[in-house]
């Protein structure tokens, strides 16, 4: 019964690429021009950001040379794609687009980039918007990434764990410490969460990856609150200059 209906839905609504419009096989997956355009992110990386690295040690943890230089916060990690190309689009279209049903797949390709991170986490938590830009968007891109991973995992993720009292500007083309001065302070653990915090292991949930500034105040945020571990789970990376994927 439920293939049937399957096959019916399939026909009548044949899937669509989540990166253009092209048919494909399968829902929620790439058509060959946009698989091939996508850069997913594999083998060696840095186990704090998650960005490919050229080189690793194997049994050991490595760190590339920007989170030794500047220590983001967080514990560890890991990201879906770079930010470019086909990763960039479907991000972009999910934010801007009112796409929700790039959910699904997103969801899907940061399960299997951070599942060791989704296992270790108490509580996953997406980073949050402010009311107003909420209002005007009038979804959360990343609360509906962290729900879907939540729902699919039967994990425990809590939306508003964190909150934004105060808005801050459009990050498009500050430089890194313009971002870092412009998110500090800018993010707090919601008051009736402080106490569920306390000693937990918390996985921040967000689309994309640029400088770290919104990561890392979530995270100093959580660890004033006593979180134990703050690890980080994106869709989507801003590669660093000179690394490529693996």
């Amino acid at each position: 019964m439920q293939l049937a209906l399957g096959q019916m839905i399939n026909f009548l609504y044949p899937p669509q690429c989540a990166g253009c419009a092209e048919l494909t096989d399968a829902p929620h997956g790439l058509c060959p021009a946009c698989w091939g355009d996508a850069s997913f992110i594999s083998g060696a990386i840095c186990d704090c950001c998650g960005a490919p690295i050229p080189i690793t040690v194997a049994g050991r943890v490595t760190i590339c040379q920007g989170c030794i230089s500047a220590p983001p916060g967080w514990d560890r990690g890991r990201a879906a794609l770079l930010y470019e190309g086909t990763g960039r689009r479907v991000v972009l279209s999910l934010k801007h687009g009112d796409r929700l049903d790039l959910v699904r797949p997103l969801a899907t390709w940061m399960r299997r980039a951070g599942q060791e991170l989704i296992d270790e986490a108490d509580i996953i938590a997406p980073v949050p918007l402010h009311w107003s830009r909420l209002l005007k968007r009038r979804f959360n891109q990343s609360a509906e990434l962290a729900r879907r991973i939540g729902i699919d995992l039967r994990a425990h993720q809590i939306p508003d764990l964190l909150s934004r009292p105060r808005p801050t500007k459009a990050q498009e083309g500050m430089t890194r410490e313009v971002r870092f001065q412009t998110q500090s302070g800018a993010i707090d653990v919601s008051k009736r969460y402080r106490q569920a915090v306390r000693g937990q292991n918390i996985l921040l949930i967000d689309d994309v990856m640029t400088s770290g500034a919104t990561l890392s105040n979530c995270t100093a945020a959580l660890r004033a609150a006593g979180a134990e571990t703050v690890n980080v789970l994106v869709a989507a990376r801003v590669a660093r200059e000179g690394f490529a994927p693996i």
